[in-house]
């Protein structure tokens, strides 16, 4: 008996424990229906209201909004400028986040790129047009083009940065530490870059 309960304890121990870790750290930001933000964890909330919200990201130590008005509001950590969101502020339709940088997608299908800027994360390809999406990795950024190609920047010390031949037919893009992901109009999922727990290893049937 003393043995089953000490078990239970130990679960319950464990449980607490994960629930702190993931709201310290990882601090998921729910969106209400109404365009508000709710947050927990380690706050540093910004001056304005957080309302009229249509997307957020978050990262290790920030966090974005996208407003109705087209306008980015950033809060967290800004220890490398990445809540320091470039003039002029507006015409926004997306936005992405990572540890120390910041990506914002314009209406115009150009990319605006701020904060820590090593391994150029930061340095958007040239011409910085027609794109429709964009992903953040630790040290590399992603953007989906129009025609359905993917252009890659910033770190490729594991291939991250290496899109796989044909760079076609992608509708979708996701990024993290030091992989990257491609969904194509066949349903089928590319990944590439570093595959050491299988994160590339796309399960079968990689298909619909």
């Amino acid at each position: 008996m003393r043995s089953s309960t000490k078990n239970k304890r130990c679960s319950f121990v464990r449980v607490v424990l994960v629930y702190f870790f993931l709201s310290a750290f990882v601090f998921p930001i729910p969106l209400y229906a109404a365009g508000e933000i709710v947050s927990w964890g380690d706050r540093r909330l910004p001056d304005q209201p957080l309302t009229n919200l249509t997307q957020i990201a978050s990262s290790g130590y920030h966090s974005l909004g996208l407003k109705t008005d087209g306008s980015i509001v950033a809060w967290g950590s800004n220890e490398e400028g990445q809540c320091e969101v470039p003039l002029p502020n507006t015409d926004f339709t997306a936005i992405a986040a990572n540890w120390f940088h910041s990506l914002g997608l314009k209406a115009d299908g150009s990319i605006v790129a701020w904060g820590d800027s090593g391994e150029g994360k930061c340095d958007v390809p040239s011409p910085n047009t027609g794109f429709m999406a964009i992903a953040t990795g630790d040290y590399h950024s992603l953007g989906l083009k129009t025609d359905g190609s993917i252009v890659a920047w910033g770190s490729n010390n594991l291939g991250q940065c290496n899109v796989p031949l044909p760079n076609t037919g992608f509708t979708a893009i996701a990024a993290s530490g030091f992989h990257s992901l491609g969904l194509k109009t066949d349903g089928s999922i590319v990944a590439w870059g570093t595959t050491n727990y299988g994160q590339s290893d796309v399960p079968k049937p990689n298909t619909d």
